[in-house]
């Protein structure tokens, strides 16, 4: 299984393979098909595989039960992935400086009584 690649493209990709092999005459029992799917996920799949491994007879799981199994892990560890997507998007974000003013209520300084210069200065510290 690729990094990042969807499930159902990988059975996608599984199945035209086999269907392409048995145009050449190779027979494949279920249980080989099953053993050779779960041997070939990739690292975030390793829970389940072992999971499978133990809890399910190989010879006699049936392949199309566990395409269901795979798809419904998938739908149901998408919003887990895309948390985990984002945190470590975030971590590389550099932090942003913020500028913080404080203000008081004068009542004989108000913006009127400002240079132009001093305003021009005073919106390009806001803009930064």
């Amino acid at each position: 299984m690729k990094q990042d690649e969807l499930i159902v493209d990988m059975i996608t990709r599984f199945t035209d393979i086999i269907n392409g092999l048995k145009g050449f005459d190779r027979k494949f029992t279920n249980g080989k098909l099953v053993s050779k799917m779960l041997r070939y996920f990739s690292k975030d799949w390793n829970s389940l595989r072992m999971l499978i491994d133990n809890t399910k007879d190989v010879n006699a799981y049936p392949l199309e039960e566990l395409y269901g199994t795979l798809i419904t892990y998938d739908l149901n560890n998408v919003e887990t992935k895309e948390k985990t997507r984002k945190i470590k998007e975030e971590m590389k974000e550099p932090l942003k400086r913020q500028i913080v003013l404080k203000s008081t209520n004068d009542e004989g300084s108000s913006n009127m009584n400002m240079s132009d210069e001093e305003l021009d200065d005073l919106v390009l510290l806001v803009k930064k």
